[in-house]
């Protein structure tokens, strides 16, 4: 059988010494000590070896009760742990939530902004022209003066529509007229050609 090496005596101590405070010193001592009260030749060295057995033994459950105690504390330090990771966790999901809402309301508020922007521009062009009821009273003195345009067209072509009847009746007139006068003249000239016709007749 091989040597034991030093790390196989270092896992063994610590498997059986738990928690480092000496249990595996105070189990060899109590096996010692059963060991010679098994041997003990006489009744006061065997009460001795009871009383250590009975120290060790005590010791061993002082140990052992406050390896409890630790464990019971590791317990409830386990559960306050659980305990602290869930609300983190809850604190995280709140988080999340917080950020993604506030994500909305910048987002909301940009569309505010733009909106804004784009009125400021609107009310600039709008601004710049004229008020709505001054537009329409200019709009209704337009429509006065064109309905008042519209009767002075109308008057003056009726105007020139009698004019050009007037002119008319007046060439037919002068038509008339030089007719008579060349019908007159043509009259006049058959007259004196018969005048002198019978003038010619009469002398001897």
């Amino acid at each position: 059988m091989g040597a034991v090496t030093d790390d196989e005596v270092i896992r063994k101590r610590l498997l059986i010494d738990g928690d480092g405070a000496g249990d595996d010193r105070r189990i060899n001592l109590l096996v010692k000590s059963f060991i010679k009260w098994c041997n003990s030749g006489s009744q006061e060295e065997g009460y001795s070896q009871y009383q250590r057995m009975l120290s060790t033994l005590a010791q061993c459950e002082f140990s052992m009760g406050k390896t409890l105690l630790v464990y019971d504390m590791n317990l409830r330090e386990m559960e306050n742990y659980e305990k602290i990771y869930k609300e983190i966790e809850c604190s995280i999901a709140g988080a999340h939530e917080k950020i993604a809402e506030c994500k909305k309301q910048i987002l909301q508020a940009k569309r505010i902004r733009k909106n804004r922007q784009e009125y400021d521009a609107l009310a600039k062009v709008i601004q710049h022209h004229p008020d709505r009821h001054e537009t329409l009273k200019e709009l209704e003195a337009l429509g006065k003066e064109l309905e008042h345009l519209s009767h002075i067209k109308e008057s003056v072509e009726d105007k020139l529509e009698l004019r050009r009847k007037q002119f008319h009746v007046l060439l037919s007139t002068i038509h008339e007229l030089q007719q008579t006068l060349e019908n007159d003249e043509k009259l006049s000239e058959v007259e004196e050609a018969h005048e002198t016709s019978i003038e010619a007749d009469a002398k001897p």
